[in-house]
């Protein structure tokens, strides 16, 4: 009897914040942070964003509670964004994913190869 896997249970909730939390400016934005607290600019000089695309994100990641934006001064106001400790658990879990990419990426790069030959036929 072959044996059935666990269905993930990825519930709207549970979907929101994966979306938030994994789309590709917030993984970029976390492992800037991760680094040390960015000023806004700063973050908009070390990654390919726009700066509308850096707004959004950080306050999405800010409503979820994973960055924090601090004012570090009032004239000329200067905002600084940093993980929260609830952003640093996301460290882990997200190493386990770059695991797996790199462990198949010749997998990954063979079956896109394969499926780009399809298409084109």
């Amino acid at each position: 009897m072959a044996e059935t896997a666990e269905r993930l249970d990825i519930t709207a909730a549970r979907r929101e914040v994966l979306g938030q939390v994994l789309d590709t400016w917030s993984v970029l934005v976390l492992e800037e942070l991760c680094e040390s607290p960015r000023r806004f600019n700063e973050l908009r000089r070390l990654l390919p964003v726009t700066q509308k695309s850096l707004t959004a994100t950080l306050r999405r990641l800010e409503r979820t509670g994973i960055v924090e934006r601090i004012v570090i001064s009032d004239r000329p106001v200067a905002i600084e964004y940093r993980i929260t400790r609830l952003g640093k658990t996301l460290r882990d879990p997200i190493d386990a994913i770059l695991a797996w990419v790199e462990q198949h990426l010749d997998e990954i790069d063979r079956a896109r190869a394969r499926f780009d030959d399809e298409a084109a036929t």
